[in-house]
């Protein structure tokens, strides 16, 4: 996801118009709550990265500001609560984050509490995505200098407060573990006796941040704060909410892409125990109980008509059809360098190939669900989003209440990848509600969450290259050819007819190629609804880009690495990268039969990455996986072990989707249901993962998405050397078997 991506979607769909978002400004705020408190309050619109040290100079003073309207809470007991902008989803943003903000602020991490934000774009955007969001591997990117700022700033008052009741200079007092010292006297003033005297002072016009080499917390490998929560069952997901009176629904909706419901016959089913009302909406049905088990009973002795609509006709087969045929036509321009058809005709070699990539569901562990009340007051939601404002936004629209009536409870999300990016789930649940007394939590079975998710696109992309006598590409052409989640998601991205999220990596590819063309066709997929999936365009056009570049090394003769490396004239870290992965991996060792080696390298989301992947494939054509080994560049790390575990789960979450996993539609359904026919990796399965981390002083980049990108064409590339075959269609599935 890039700069900007949501403030399309932000115009669009809040109620009430968004603040401007255009710059960064940092108010800190030091006011004195009721309770004696101190809170900085930092209000972060959205900014333009340019922008992101703003001076001092502009803050605000003396506003009268309420918690959580900001990121940091002290009380005069000294504890310090973070208010949270971002959403925990296994990614540790609830670790990280507060890493920057008490390395600074210099107490303990274990000693920061943490609370949810509440929606708020105002506060809490994303400043580089324009809204509150938590998504694109933006988290510690975002907030890097911001976190830290506010951390910075509240230590500064807390040490001038402390100097001026001793009355010596500020620059003889430090701060550590929540303690202000003054070593010449030998006074200690904890930060909590210290909050009602730095309320009262002026927020400092600069306040400097800490040398990387002064760092004490950020770098080290920080115990995870979520952790114990998890482990003894108090960390509470969505699917936990428990309002009292809640009652429980489950839904049926329509089987066909746009169907709508016709009729239902409910009598059996309001005659069963524990089933108390029936419930109809657009496209679906659902059962309301007191508890998901009567509920979900209850749903199949219900008698269900559907107008299933024009979409029965709609089948996998004629939507890559459509792909193909449109292949066939010019796109849109995305990248125009050199003059690639003149090229072509000097060179001395040229291939041409076609890829194809499925549809894929989200099948997040925690399957989608939301609690919804709708009263007198207004509404109350409980829900694990990725997007607060625009849930909240949306169920206003529903409901025709002012958005300042919606009330949103944020939760853990056992899993987003995307999925909780949108608001389809939230807004059924509303739609439900409304007919309901008290709360009622929808929660979507397994294969609704499967059949009716929003799906990451099918694309089919053919590329050709032209090489000269010593095998370099002379010529490069591609075309990208699929849905624009970006047209629906924030219209305004998509310029002269561009997705940028469809041709992210494909327009940019890391390596020097003087004549370069690429397009893009875009084609929706009839009523197939479709939605950004873990590691978005880069994992599409990575695919593409490093499958093909391998294909062009075995046309040159050459082994795939150096090939590589002497293409990565104008990329030195991802070059880096990759002479470190292969420095860790066996490269170049014999294999014996049926085992390959492949490699790939990625550059996006602000870091760059390199992998090379050992395979068995045996004789009935199974692949397994043996070993992962992956150099990572993603600039300064905050906590390595998130980095290291991202990577690895990354790692495993592509391996899953390039090994089995696609959507495949008949008479305009989908035909997977369930992890049965939709697999997993299992653990028996999963492979030796090494993640080589380099140290570097660039800023942090991204890495939530970074592994699932780059693992799909190293893995391809090695069944290749395993087998001879060329994988150009996802998933590998049964393609090998003889």
């Amino acid at each position: 996801m890039s700069q900007g991506l949501i403030q399309g979607l932000a115009d669009k769909y809040t109620v009430s118009n968004p603040p401007r978002r255009d710059f960064l400004k940092i108010a800190a705020t030091v006011s004195a709550t009721t309770a004696g408190g101190m809170l900085l309050s930092i209000s972060l619109p959205a900014l333009s990265q340019s922008k992101q040290t703003q001076p001092y100079s502009e803050l605000e003073t003396g506003k009268d500001v309420l918690a959580p309207n900001g990121f940091i809470k002290i009380d005069t007991k000294g504890e310090v609560t973070m208010i949270m902008p971002k959403v925990e989803m296994g990614q540790g943003v609830y670790t990280s984050i507060p890493m920057l903000l008490a390395e600074e602020l210099e107490v303990d991490l274990p000693s920061v509490k943490l609370e949810h934000a509440p929606p708020n774009e105002k506060l809490y955007a994303d400043a580089l995505l324009g809204a509150q969001v938590t998504g694109g591997s933006t988290s510690i990117r975002a907030l890097w200098e911001p976190m830290r700022q506010a951390g910075a700033v509240c230590r500064s008052l807390l040490i001038a407060a402390a100097a001026q009741q001793w009355k010596v200079a500020e620059s003889a007092c430090y701060a550590k573990s929540g303690v202000v010292y003054h070593d010449a006297s030998g006074r200690t003033l904890r930060y909590g006796e210290l909050v009602k005297v730095a309320s009262t002072l002026p927020v400092p016009k600069q306040v400097a941040l800490k040398d990387p080499k002064d760092f004490k917390l950020i770098g080290t490998a920080a115990k995870r704060l979520d952790t114990p929560d998890k482990v003894n069952g108090q960390a509470k997901f969505g699917i936990d909410a428990h309002p009292d009176n809640v009652k429980f629904a489950v839904i049926a909706t329509s089987p066909v892409f746009g169907g709508t419901l016709a009729s239902v016959d409910d009598s059996r089913a309001l005659k069963m125990p524990g089933v108390l009302q029936v419930v109809k909406v657009d496209n679906a049905v659902a059962v309301i109980a007191t508890n998901t088990w009567a509920a979900k009973r209850g749903l199949g002795a219900l008698d269900i008509q559907w107008n299933e609509g024009k979409s029965t006709a709609v089948k996998t087969s004629d939507l890559v059809n459509d792909l193909r045929e449109a292949s066939k036509k010019p796109g849109a321009v995305a990248k125009k360098q050199g003059n690639a058809t003149s090229a072509y005709k000097k060179a001395d070699k040229t291939l041409t190939v076609e890829y194809e990539q499925p549809f894929l569901a989200h099948a997040t562990m925690e399957p989608m669900n939301c609690t919804v009340e709708v009263s007198a007051s207004g509404c109350d939601l409980w829900v694990g989003t990725q997007i607060p404002t625009f849930a909240q936004g949306m169920a206003a629209k529903t409901l025709n209440i002012p958005v300042e009536k919606v009330r949103l409870h944020n939760f853990l999300i056992g899993g987003g990848f995307g999925r909780r990016l949108e608001f389809d789930g939230v807004v059924q649940a509303v739609k439900i509600a409304k007919q309901v007394k008290g709360p009622v939590k929808v929660i979507w079975t397994r294969e609704e969450d499967i059949q009716h998710d929003m799906f990451r696109p099918y694309y089919f992309d053919r590329i050709s290259a032209g090489l000269d006598a010593n095998g370099k590409p002379v010529a490069w052409s591609h075309r990208i050819v699929g849905s624009s989640i970006m047209a629906r998601f924030a219209p305004p991205l998509v310029k002269n007819g561009v997705d940028p999220d469809a041709v992210e990596v494909s327009a940019e590819p890391p390596y020097d190629l003087p004549n370069l063309y690429v397009d893009y066709v875009r084609v929706e997929p009839r009523d197939v609804p479709t939605a950004f999936w873990r590691g978005v365009g880069p994992t599409r056009g990575t695919f593409v880009v490093e499958s093909f570049i391998d294909e062009l090394a075995h046309l040159a003769k050459v082994d795939p690495v150096k090939y590589r490396l002497d293409l990565l004239g104008k990329t030195p870290r991802l070059k880096n990268a990759l002479q470190l992965a292969v420095s860790k991996s066996d490269w170049g060792k014999p294999l014996a039969k049926g085992q390959g080696r492949g490699v790939s390298v990625m550059h996006a989301f602000g870091s760059f990455l390199a992998m090379v992947v050992d395979v068995t494939v045996n004789d009935q054509g199974e692949v397994k996986v043996d070993r992962v080994v992956s150099a990572v560049d993603c600039g300064m790390t905050v906590n390595p072990d998130t980095v290291i575990a991202q990577i690895q789960g990354g790692v495993i979450f592509g391996l899953t989707a390039v090994l089995y996993n696609e959507i495949t539609i008949e008479h305009g359904r989908v035909q997977q249901t369930n992890f049965n026919d939709y697999r997993m990796l299992r653990i028996n399965e999963a492979p030796a993962i090494d993640v080589h981390l380099i140290k570097s002083a660039e800023a942090p980049g991204g890495i939530g998405e970074p592994g699932t990108a780059a693992i799909g064409a190293a893995l391809a590339n090695a069944v290749f050397s395993a087998t001879g075959k060329r994988i150009r269609k996802l998933p590998i599935g049964h393609q090998l078997k003889a």
